[in-house]
């Protein structure tokens, strides 16, 4: 695991390695000050709040210019509403909050602008609210597919629900079910490493589903908890990788009753209004269950998950809010609704 230093041996660099290799050690010997719960909370509050400053200022700034006039027509809703699809909420999304805010603001001064920011907030958490789920099967291990388009922090994703539900004091197991990047496959062996996750791989040119059977295999007799398994990522307009997709699925289900128990689509949340198209083909090949939306601190198209959720009603269940492995959070509608349109969250 770490590299071996021979302080005798000449002309080998080993500055940099051993530094960090001492550091690794370190971190290991030396535990690191544990945060209480209270704290890490508030952490992951400030943190998806920055994360939306994009979101949030292009929001309000629309906003204001909208209810500057303070004349109620129908060019305010107009505005209103066009307000919303720039903001890439979505036609439906935002035609439903503007007739829920419209009818909760019938009569009222709508040059009051806290009040028709607080109805949004209301609105937009009605729309983001996790529908129910048909119960999962219950058996071990929770086998969890990461699916997602080329570059939109798949891996990092797998990586860190590895480490938190590790940190939950979960048994985890990492399977590298991409065989086209090897640095995939590394990346996801330093997230094992790191997490100190049980970590699976095939050997270059394997078939991901034989890989994907062989950790489910393995994860019951290591009565592992969880199962992730890492796919390799994909244009949802190649017809052939998205039919692989579909088969990885279909063995994961022969090597486990009712398996998968989640398949996690990662949505990169600067793709603005693509994301819709990606969730339609990819729900439609292998039947998405949660979404996890990452990259939206550098975005100011935040408010995608909006038109995502109105469209296919499936429930976001977690964000990333940065590259670190604690920088993934639990989503909560009314927290994300404030964090887009509340300056004071």
């Amino acid at each position: 695991m770490f590299r071996r230093w021979d302080p005798f041996s000449r002309g080998k660099p080993f500055g940099k390695a051993v530094c960090n290799d001492l550091t690794d050690i370190l971190k290991k010997i030396i535990p690191a000050e544990k945060k209480t719960d209270a704290e890490k909370s508030s952490n992951k509050v400030e943190g998806l709040r920055k994360s939306l400053a994009k979101t949030r200022s292009g929001l309000l700034s629309k906003l204001k210019k909208v209810v500057a006039g303070g004349k109620v027509d129908e060019d305010l809703w107009e505005s209103f509403e066009e307000m919303l699809i720039l903001s890439d909420v979505g036609i439906k999304g935002a035609a439903k909050i503007r007739k829920r805010v419209e009818a909760q603001l019938s009569g009222a001064n709508l040059s009051d602008y806290e009040k028709i920011k607080n109805s949004l907030v209301d609105e937009t958490a009605r729309i983001l609210k996790n529908p129910a789920r048909a119960e999962a099967a219950g058996l071990k291990p929770r086998i969890c597919m990461v699916v997602g388009v080329n570059g939109t922090g798949k891996t990092t994703t797998a990586g860190k629900l590895a480490d938190l539900f590790s940190s939950r004091g979960e048994k985890v197991m990492l399977a590298a079910a991409d065989t086209f990047r090897a640095a995939a496959t590394e990346q996801l062996e330093q997230w094992a490493l790191r997490s100190g996750s049980e970590f699976i791989k095939g050997k270059p040119g394997t078939d991901p589903s034989a890989i994907a059977f062989d950790a489910v295999k393995t994860g019951q007799e290591q009565n592992c908890d969880t199962v992730i398994i890492d796919t390799a990522g994909r244009l949802h307009t190649k017809t052939n990788l998205m039919d692989e997709l579909s088969k990885i699925k279909r063995v994961v289900g022969k090597a486990r009753e009712g398996a998968p128990d989640d398949v996690f689509l990662v949505l990169d949340a600067t793709t603005g209004q693509n994301a819709i198209r990606q969730t339609e083909m990819f729900n439609s090949m292998v039947g998405i269950t949660d979404i996890v939306l990452t990259k939206i601190d550098g975005t100011a198209k935040g408010g995608v998950v909006i038109a995502v959720c109105e469209e296919f009603e499936i429930p976001v269940a977690y964000v990333g809010t940065g590259e670190g492995a604690a920088d993934i959070t639990e989503f909560e509608p009314v927290r994300f609704a404030s964090g887009l349109f509340d300056e004071n969250g």
